[in-house]
């Protein structure tokens, strides 16, 4: 009995630890590892959701391509491209139906979009019948009313909705996982200091917390010291910190480079002598402070002074800086030297506000006193030809009227009246020819009174368009108007002659701004060299591309902003030669989408390569104080066992076994974890030879159960030879634990398929597997046994998913209950290196 009390306190702590340990290793080890797996299967879902959402857009524009180029050209080849695309969108549809099963929101949409799909079929089938039945003009003039436009614009607007819904449900899920993976640090970090403290190691506890804070504090050190030396880096702006009287605190390189005084010359005397002494006197500097004080911040332009006395233009900003109870610790100065940059507006700002248009100046006798070298150009005179020479010369009726008539006008009313709505008139050039111009008057005001100046535009080109657009706008003007895209035809010239109201809603213009002009000023680059290079294309071939596989470029609004668009061009013949028609789409919402979507992804795999790292060294780290603690439960057992009673023995036998099986457990999970990182470079091998090593690996377990396992011929495949016989020796491994009252039958076999696949097959005669788990059987830990029938954490089939989607392939499952299973796994077929 004396024994006993002596020992149950010992043994009552060991086995505390042990249990302690082994619980906090358990719950981390698989909350790490479920976040990892969870997270694997959200990223390729919502991918393969994104990615079939991008298919069936671009399968419906393809739809719409292929019925415009049969309606515009006749030919009927355009049909089978036509179905082809409907038949398209219409699998995308059912894939986006089954991977949105569980997304009741998605599924809500679904049945709008195929509303939609349907009226755009019906009507684009209605035209096309009328194009083969009564002709061209039949189908345009039908088309004319707009109606086929709107479905498509709410088809891609519900597409939209939908990927941003996937979007934001990822993020979600991150920002969880994320969430998860903090817990279960914390409790990892937890649970090992107890078990730390537990055990006794209570002074090395304290060392490392000593050394810890040592580290952080030299940590601290160093990143103050990288932050000055970083202050002191730049050079382009002066930086330093004031105390709250404004007294200079601390003085950067840029400081010194810009204002001209050392750190030991300035600090501790007052910011106020930047300042001009006019500002001084204001009170400026203090009002400025004042401000940064009850707003935060004060930003403002004006003179600065540098030690020499020089002045130069500055751009300052001043911020508070509080502590967290609120109160003012000082400011901080941000200041950049702007001088040269408006020294460079005040140069250039006469070129900036030059128009590109002929410009006349013209006095109160109708005499002309100044011209660009734009109407010496358009009229062919020199300058000299021109000053001082009436008016009535160049522009011979019309133009005199017009500066009757703007004497009743005030300035504002003549500078609002925009080159646009300006007058026709006719213009003559020095050789006499005649040709159309319209004109802009704006009163200017100088030491010899009010002049007035003219802003004179050629119009030839837009009036012989003009006369083009009324030839074709019986023929034509329907298709283009009822087209969901900006439409735009140029000439050879690289001149717009014809375009339609998408192409003014996307572009800004007015169309009679744009009638005429250059295709150079909605797109700068690229469109004058796809002409070029279109000029070695047959119509057939031009017509042939779709908008789908369009040209990316740049377009130019009216204002000057840019945008992303996508072009596809066509010939058009006419009376004047070949054409070319450019259907132009604004692709900036899917540009924003697609940045949006590789961030995320980008987001994500850093993400799980994260969480894939902690749950590796996590595993891997605890196997030390697992090993320890299986040892001492161990030890307790052959020493203590019979001596104490029946309770402390089960207790220790608890306490073995435990540790048995999490050392088992841990083991799973770091072939897990290598499963998808540790491979090899792919290389040519024979997947007979993989099996036969798997057999190897298994032959103590085939020979005790008497399994019988045949294979056929297997290929020679390009894969990792080490991978392949994992995946091989878990599935034969399975199929024989997993067997029947039979004497175990397992058969391997690879077929190639059409989709350029090696197709390897396990199959057995064991158990079978009931449908309902098809899914569930690969998911990480996921048993449909209990632990006392077949032994194993059902980690298995989840390692050899992993392996298979590394190497490019795909694993599923046939089976019945009582009647086997055979698992398939299919491998990229790959050129051997």
């Amino acid at each position: 009995m004396k024994a006993k009390s002596l020992l149950n306190p010992k043994v009552q702590l060991a086995f505390g630890t042990a249990i302690l340990t082994m619980l906090a290793v358990g719950t981390i080890s698989y909350r790490a590892l479920a976040v990892s797996g969870e997270l694997d299967q959200w990223l390729g879902h919502t991918y393969e959701v994104l990615e079939n959402l991008q298919k069936l857009m671009l399968a419906m524009q393809n739809v719409e391509s292929s019925f415009r180029g049969m309606v515009v050209t006749g030919k009927e080849s355009y049909i089978d491209s036509y179905r082809t695309s409907i038949r398209s969108a219409e699998q995308y549809e059912l894939t986006i139906r089954r991977l949105t099963v569980d997304n009741p929101a998605q599924q809500r949409q679904l049945p709008a979009l195929e509303r939609l799909a349907a009226r755009i079929v019906q009507f684009n089938d209605g035209i096309i019948r009328l194009r083969l039945s009564k002709g061209f003009q039949a189908a345009a003039d039908a088309m004319g009313d707009g109606t086929g436009a709107q479905p498509m614009d709410e088809f891609q607007a519900i597409i939209r909705d939908m990927q941003e819904e996937e979007l934001r449900l990822l993020a979600l899920r991150s920002a969880d996982a994320r969430r998860r993976l903090d817990q279960a640090k914390v409790t990892l970090v937890l649970g090992t200091l107890m078990g730390l403290l537990t055990a006794g190691f209570a002074v090395w506890s304290v060392q490392r917390d000593s050394f810890g804070r040592s580290l952080a504090a030299e940590k601290l050190r160093e990143s103050e010291e990288k932050y000055r030396s970083l202050i002191d880096g730049v050079q382009d702006y002066a930086i330093f910190t004031l105390d709250p009287g404004g007294k200079v605190a601390s003085w950067n390189a840029g400081a010194e480079r810009i204002k001209g005084y050392k750190a030991e010359e300035i600090i501790g005397q007052n910011f106020s002598r930047f300042y001009p002494q006019a500002d001084i006197d204001e009170g400026k500097p203090e009002k400025e402070l004042q401000l940064a004080v009850t707003s935060g911040r004060s930003e403002i332009e004006h003179w600065r002074v540098r030690k020499d006395g020089s002045r130069f233009w500055a751009s300052v900003v001043i911020t508070a800086a509080r502590d967290s109870a609120g109160r003012l610790l000082g400011f901080s100065e941000i200041s950049r030297d702007i001088s040269e940059r408006k020294e460079t507006e005040a140069k250039y700002r006469g070129l900036l506000e030059a128009a590109p248009d002929a410009m006349v100046v013209v006095n109160a006798a109708g005499e002309i006193v100044l011209l660009n070298l734009q109407a010496e150009k358009q009229l062919g005179y020199h300058r000299d030809e021109l000053v001082g020479q009436k008016v009535k010369n160049i522009i011979p009726e019309g133009f005199a009227e017009r500066l009757i008539a703007d004497g009743t006008r005030t300035a504002a009313d003549a500078l609002a009246q925009q080159i646009g709505t300006g007058i026709e008139l006719i213009a003559r050039r020095k050789d006499g020819s005649d040709f159309p111009i319209e004109i802009m008057l704006s009163p200017l005001e100088s030491t010899e009174g009010i002049l007035v100046t003219a802003a004179i535009r050629d119009i030839s080109v837009r009036k012989a368009a003009e006369g083009h657009l009324a030839q074709m706008e019986g023929r034509y003007r329907g298709l283009l108007e009822a087209a969901p895209d900006a439409m735009v035809v140029v000439n050879q010239s690289g001149e717009i002659v014809l375009l339609n109201v998408q192409a003014e809603k996307q572009f800004g213009y007015r169309r009679d701004e744009l009638l005429g002009q250059k295709v150079k000023n909605i797109i700068p680059e690229g469109f004058a060299e796809r002409l070029i290079a279109d000029g070695t294309r047959t119509a057939a071939e031009a017509l042939a591309q779709q908008i789908g596989t369009g040209i990316e470029l740049r377009g130019r609004r009216k204002y000057g902003s840019e945008f992303p668009i996508e072009i596809m061009l066509s010939p058009l013949e006419s009376p004047e030669g070949i054409l070319v028609t450019a259907a132009i789409r604004d692709i900036t919402e899917r540009k924003k989408s697609e940045e949006r979507l590789v961030k995320t992804v980008g987001e994500l795999k850093r993400s799980n390569d994260e969480l894939q790292q902690f749950a590796y060294v996590a595993s891997h780290d605890l196997q030390e104080p697992l090993r320890m603690v299986a040892s001492y439960t161990q030890l307790l057992a052959k020493r203590y066992t019979g001596l104490l009673d029946s309770d402390a023995d089960e207790f220790i036998a608890y306490a073995v076994d435990g540790s048995k099986r999490m050392q088992g457990l841990i083991q799973d999970l770091l072939a897990y974890s290598r499963a998808g990182t540790n491979g090899k470079d792919l290389h040519q091998i024979s997947s007979e030879k993989a099996l036969k090593d798997a057999l190897a690996n298994l032959r103590a377990t085939i020979q005790d159960s008497g399994a019988l396992v045949t294979h056929d011929l297997l290929p020679v495949i390009t894969t990792d030879d080490t991978q392949l016989t994992q995946v091989f020796q878990n599935l034969v491994g399975n199929a024989i634990k997993y067997r029947s009252a039979e004497v175990p039958r397992v058969h391997v076999s690879a077929t190639k398929n059409d989709r350029k696949e090696w197709t390897f097959s396990v199959r057995d005669n064991g158990l079978g597997i009931d449908p309902q788990y098809f899914e569930r059987i690969f998911v990480l830990f996921q048993r449909l046994h209990g632990r006392k029938e077949f032994e194993g954490t059902g980690i298995g089939l989840t390692i050899c998913k992993k392996i298979v989607e590394r190497l490019g392939g795909r694993i599923w499952v046939e089976s019945q209950p009582e009647k086997g299973s055979t698992f398939y796994f299919a491998l990229p077929e790959r050129d051997g290196k």
